[in-house]
């Protein structure tokens, strides 16, 4: 998903003005993305002067540490070890199940695009 790098917008508008579905909008002067209704067409990240509209793949390092973050304050509620390694047993059990789903979802989408 696409999401606009603060730091880089000019504020020049151009994403706002492409949006086939006008979820960008303009927010104290810069860009943002109502992510929750975008329809990840990718037309803001080629139109961009500024290349302010980045690739959610550069936050794969602040996802993981938010999780990981997350992670740390739960494990909290934990007293003894035991009951610590278990509660981490039970996080690598859901992020593997994460990674599975996006795997099989990631098949389906290919045999999709396959047949268009």
């Amino acid at each position: 998903m696409p999401w606009i790098k603060q730091e880089d917008c000019n504020g020049c508008g151009i994403c706002v003005e492409v949006c086939p579905v006008n979820v960008v909008f303009m927010d104290n002067e810069k860009a943002d993305i109502d992510m929750d209704n975008c329809i990840r067409c990718g037309k803001c990240h080629g139109i961009c002067p500024q290349e302010a509209v980045r690739h959610d793949s550069e936050r794969i390092p602040v996802e993981v540490e938010a999780n990981m973050e997350e992670t740390g304050k739960l494990m909290q509620h934990f007293r003894n070890k035991k009951e610590k390694r278990e509660f981490l047993e039970r996080m690598i059990k859901h992020f593997n199940k994460e990674k599975i789903v996006a795997e099989r979802t990631l098949e389906k989408i290919k045999i999709l695009k396959e047949k268009i």
